[in-house]
């Protein structure tokens, strides 16, 4: 049984680059017919939040990314992290370091005067035939764990390769700190080996934390799951992802009009491929989705692309679920929903060029507000020329049946009667019918403006009509 697991620590919102860990561990797991765990590292108590992990919980629930058990909270499980540091040395896998910081520090200093890498140097590490210094009194010690001083540890990492470090680069890291509460590496690692982790998928900046955690697994006797890390994500211009290009809060995502469907299909593209597909299902990427066809150089985020992306699932998404989706964004925008046509008829008109649902809002609202037309636009469009044209078309909507192929017929007999072209008469009818230049095709907008709401703003706009 393949188990995956997303570990996010809540100290932050959800991000895109921790979101794609959780799509694509969620994703192998679902492949394979495996089991996905949903587990919140919280041991930093002073950074984490209540109000982090609903927006973990939020942005998950969001993506459509269910979890099979969990979410399993670290701080619940503290009392086994000291039952297998207990263990630990007990056998002589762990030790009591009593160094103050002070002593660390000095350390650190005289080894960087003598041109060596800053490190613990074991002076409290037990070994046969060394006499340890007499625990100084009143110190709290931390638990260190008695790391292999020779040889290598390595694993094949299932997009990087094989990655080797030397024991002799690691030293004896703190499992527990004096005041007893175990550290993050060593949290994760009785985690993984308690909910039995096969796959642990996660981004590269944890490739230096794996040996260490691989040969606590081994002084365990765990299984130690298989690795694989993901290279970052870069910015629009190739530089570390910020906030102005991407590193925001999934849910900023859901507020800027976003469809989950184009976010999923967007992460899943963002390092990995299947051939030529540019587009494809949920359902469709769990069936593809495997370990192999992950790049290991770093994915680049392209805003234009996510938003074509969005573009195309607006424009193929049920009516009905688009109008609920932009109710909200109407709302914002001072739409008044019970003084207009249905909806559902308004987003299917306006949705073929809206890239977000906040853009098919803006599209809209014209819809559903008072028309406030500029003197400026009157001025530029409803001149003394088209008056006439415009004073015949009001006259023969009255008459027609209110619909689209009729209200086009009415376009034309007009134009032709006053030799004009289209945008001459289409542009000032958007304009005292909507207030604004550009609409979708005026025949529909028309349409499903109504027939007496658009009669009476020709009428309001226009002089009388004075036969001749």
């Amino acid at each position: 049984m393949i188990r995956t697991r997303f570990a996010p620590s809540p100290t932050g919102y959800l991000h895109i680059g921790g979101a794609r860990t959780a799509l694509f561990s969620w994703a192998f797991a679902r492949h394979h017919g495996g089991q996905f765990i949903l587990r919140i590292e919280d041991t930093d108590i002073a950074r984490s939040t209540p109000e982090a992990v609903q927006a973990i919980l939020d942005g998950m629930a969001w993506l459509e990314l269910d979890h099979d058990e969990g979410p399993y909270y670290q701080t619940k499980r503290l009392y086994r992290y000291k039952e297998v540091i207990e263990q630990m040395l007990a056998k002589g896998d762990a030790y009591y370091c009593y160094c103050s910081p002070e002593e660390l520090d000095a350390m650190r200093e005289a080894q960087r005067a003598r041109g060596e890498k800053p490190r613990y140097d074991g002076r409290w590490r037990p070994e046969p035939g060394k006499t340890l210094p007499t625990p100084p009194s009143g110190v709290q010690p931390v638990v260190r764990f008695r790391n292999p001083v020779d040889g290598t540890v390595a694993w094949k990492d299932l997009v990087k390769g094989t990655i080797t470090f030397s024991n002799a680069e690691l030293d004896d890291l703190i499992i527990a700190r004096a005041d007893g509460t175990p550290t993050y590496n060593f949290c994760v690692v009785v985690d993984d080996w308690d909910m039995r982790i096969t796959h642990v998928i996660r981004g590269d900046d944890h490739v230096n934390n794996t040996p260490r955690q691989i040969n606590i697994l081994k002084a365990l006797g765990a299984t130690v799951p298989q690795y694989a890390h993901l290279s970052m994500i870069l910015g629009d211009d190739g530089t570390k992802l910020s906030k102005r290009h991407g590193a925001v809060s999934v849910m900023q995502y859901a507020a800027d009009g976003f469809l989950p469907e184009a976010v999923v299909n967007y992460l899943a593209r963002l390092g990995w491929s299947h051939g030529d597909a540019e587009i494809f299902s949920r359902q469709q990427f769990v069936e593809w989705f495997d370990l192999d066809h992950i790049t290991p150089s770093a994915a680049q985020f392209n805003t234009e692309k996510l938003r074509w992306l969005n573009q195309h699932y607006i424009k193929v998404a049920d009516d009905a679920r688009l109008a609920d989706l932009t109710r909200p964004f109407l709302i914002r925008n001072g739409a008044n929903l019970d003084d207009g046509p249905a909806l559902t008829a308004v987003v299917a008109l306006v949705k073929e060029r809206a890239a977000t649902l906040s853009e098919l809002a803006d599209a809209a609202t014209l819809f559903y507000r008072t028309l406030h037309p500029t003197p400026e636009l009157l001025a530029q469009h409803v001149t003394a020329d088209v008056v006439p044209a415009l004073q015949e078309l009001a006259g023969r909507f009255e008459t027609i049946a209110w619909e689209r192929a009729a209200i086009s017929a009415a376009f034309k007999e007009t134009l032709a009667a006053h030799g004009l072209k289209m945008p001459k008469l289409a542009m000032p009818v958007r304009v005292l019918v909507t207030g604004e230049p550009q609409t979708p095709a005026i025949d529909a907008t028309l349409e499903l403006l109504g027939k007496a709401r658009v009669l009476e703003r020709l009428k309001a706009g226009l002089p009388a009509h004075k036969p001749e």
